[in-house]
């Protein structure tokens, strides 16, 4: 199993769209039995995925009062599951803090190994001990940057603290060609992904579907597909 966070310190750069597209991809275009683990009090991916309401504060699995794997709920996709969040986890960085163990995360995720091949985890926004526990859990940290000078000063920030780069992944976010601060940020780094802005993922909180799921031949989704493709390849390299 290979665990994959969606991460950024920043919040409004298209992490959710990111988590809840390449858990798509990783249970449809690859196959791979797939968990998404929404960390976020928001509850956006929980929002997109799901129609129903969680079975219990998504904070106890953390507390211990409920192993993670009863929170697990099936999506209407294929291959793909999901343990969502809700309010109570506005509370989580105290409880961190509280519980003062720094792994809690990383042990929680290996009693779910032998049930799924990827998951991948939805994380808020922030610098903050849920964050820690984030970069100490994942094989991989995909970081969604806009292209912007700000967005990258905070990227290379926070890299910087995330530690090795063979684990970050950055992604540019809402490209839109027709800017040329944009454009620019393409020509800077052209080796990284990058998902264009497009309508058609706007509709995802409407249909509250993954892009895949119904517009699967939009330029934004097969970049999403080429980005998981990529992903694996990292994940090859570094098993």
């Amino acid at each position: 199993m290979a665990t994959v966070a969606i991460y950024s310190a920043k919040g409004g750069v298209g992490k959710t769209t990111l988590a809840v597209n390449l858990a798509w991809a990783s249970a449809r275009l690859s196959s791979r039995r797939t968990l998404l683990w929404d960390l976020d009090a928001q509850a956006a991916s929980t929002f997109l995925l799901s129609a129903g309401k969680a079975k219990a504060d998504a904070q106890s699995a953390f507390t211990r009062d409920i192993a993670p794997a009863k929170l697990i709920r099936p999506t209407a996709i294929e291959r793909l599951d999901l343990i969502g969040a809700d309010a109570s986890l506005r509370g989580l960085d105290v409880l961190f803090h509280e519980l003062d163990k720094k792994k809690r995360l990383q042990k929680l995720l290996t009693t779910l190994a032998g049930d799924y091949d990827r998951v991948i985890l939805d994380c808020p926004p922030g610098l903050t001990e849920t964050s820690e526990q984030v970069i100490r859990a994942a094989d991989l940290i995909v970081v969604p940057v806009i292209p912007s000078p700000l967005s990258q000063r905070a990227f290379d920030e926070m890299a910087a603290h995330l530690g090795p780069k063979g684990r970050v992944l950055p992604v540019h976010t809402m490209v839109d060609r027709r800017r040329k601060l944009h454009v620019a940020a393409l020509e800077a780094f052209p080796d990284w992904p990058f998902i264009p802005y497009e309508s058609a993922v706007e509709q995802m909180g409407i249909r509250r579907r993954p892009l895949g799921a119904f517009a699967p031949a939009s330029p934004a989704a097969l970049q999403f597909g080429a980005l998981w493709a990529a992903i694996e390849q990292r994940l090859a390299g570094t098993s």
